[in-house]
């Protein structure tokens, strides 16, 4: 029986804790939260002291730099201009009548004296031989007043008749022989009009238009209608280029100066021309000088008409005694002072120079005065940029994370 009751009786209590273990345990969870809160403290603290840092430099502007050159011993200037051809002849009628034949169509070459087209002339036929007819009428009368003369003076000899008679009959033999010469003149004037009835070229070059058809009524005369040309002839193996340079750079275009120029149907492809000479005035409606330059076309690739684009190869104009620098246009601020440049000084402070433009070239400047080759010029300034304020450069995209955040500062924030 007594192991009976010890098999079933209840299990002895677990021991309890002692008071000083429970404060100890409390006392290492209160230092375990104090460490967290202490880190995350220290953590924001640092990501909120690194944000601020990234946000004062993002607000230094940001500025990148060209290098102020020297202007070189020669530029380009590049103006428009137009190719004529050396001689451009339209041509007209010198006779009235109806065109009986035309012998080239446009774009053909053709030799000076080459027939062009004919034109039929019954009136002035019918007037040359009326003309004729008149001169052998005033012929005939000239040899009987001759033979009369003749005879009154053998007479004369004699004394069978007057001298005053005599001399009647000589003076009519005169005015038969003045109406001779000016039946032969007439016949003559009309025969150089019949020679126009033939139209020839003037000179060796290209027919560039016809205006006329067989059939036509031709009138005389470039004034007798406004569409009375019959053909256009132009002398093209050689074309003269005019272009209208600004006053500014006409006095540095002289004899010497070279010149290239480009069209559109030859793109790449640039052909030599040579000045010639100038029209030595400015014209006060444009203000700008005339130019007449001369162009080989022996290989008749370029059209008189044509668009093109010369480049003239200048030398530099040195205003500023040897410190004419360029730039791009882009550098310049415009202030109620004047024209300035931003110029990177010491410790990365800008220095704001008043400069002087030369000539403004377009995507480029020459600044005649305030700056020296070498200066470190900002492009695109900020129009709020001021002298010593603090800039940076431009870093190149590799240096950068996203956003343009330094890559350590994302990987804080995050």
């Amino acid at each position: 029986m007594p192991s009976d009751h010890r098999a079933g009786a209840a299990p002895p209590p677990a021991p309890q804790p002692s008071r000083r273990a429970l404060m100890t345990a409390g006392v290492v969870a209160v230092v375990l939260a104090l460490i967290v809160v202490v880190i995350g403290i220290a953590s924001r603290m640092a990501q909120a002291h690194q944000t601020k840092t990234w946000t004062n430099t993002q607000a230094i502007p940001v500025v990148s730099l060209v290098s102020a050159e020297p202007e070189t011993a020669t530029e380009d200037l590049v103006l428009p201009g137009t190719l004529n051809a050396f001689y451009n002849a339209p041509i007209y009628a010198r006779v009235p009548g109806y065109l009986k034949a035309w012998y080239h169509d446009i774009g053909a070459r053709v030799k000076g004296g080459e027939l062009l087209a004919t034109i039929d002339t019954p009136d002035l036929d019918q007037q040359l031989i009326q003309a004729k007819a008149d001169l052998a009428t005033a012929q005939a009368n000239m040899n009987l007043a001759q033979i009369t003369a003749r005879r009154w003076t053998n007479l004369l000899k004699q004394d069978a008749v007057s001298a005053q008679e005599t001399d009647e009959k000589n003076g009519d033999f005169a005015a038969k022989t003045a109406e001779v010469n000016a039946a032969k003149a007439n016949v003559g004037r009309l025969l150089a009009l019949k020679a126009f009835s033939r139209i020839v070229a003037p000179f060796d070059g290209v027919v560039t238009a016809r205006k006329t058809d067989v059939g036509f009524l031709i009138n005389a005369g470039a004034a007798a209608t406004p569409s009375s040309e019959l053909f256009d002839v132009a002398k093209v193996n050689q074309l003269r280029l005019y272009v209208s340079v600004p006053q500014v750079d006409s006095a540095r275009i002289k004899p010497g100066v070279k010149a290239t120029l480009t069209v559109p149907e030859f793109p790449g492809r640039t052909f030599p021309a040579e000045l010639t000479t100038t029209a030595n005035a400015v014209s006060d409606h444009t203000g700008t000088v005339l130019v007449e330059l001369m162009v080989n076309n022996a290989a008749g690739l370029l059209t008189a008409g044509d668009y093109a684009q010369v480049t003239f190869r200048m030398p530099g104009d040195d205003v500023s005694g040897g410190h004419t620098v360029r730039l791009p246009s882009s550098v310049l601020i415009f202030r109620n002072k004047g024209s300035e440049v931003a110029v990177l000084g010491p410790n990365n402070r800008v220095i704001l120079k008043p400069v002087v433009v030369g000539e403004d070239l377009g995507a480029s400047i020459e600044i005649a005065s305030g700056l020296s080759p070498g200066d470190k010029v900002i492009d695109s300034p900020p129009d709020s940029i001021v002298s010593g304020e603090l800039v940076r450069l431009a870093q190149p995209p590799s240096s950068a994370g996203a956003g343009g955040r330094p890559s350590g500062s994302a990987h804080a924030a995050g």
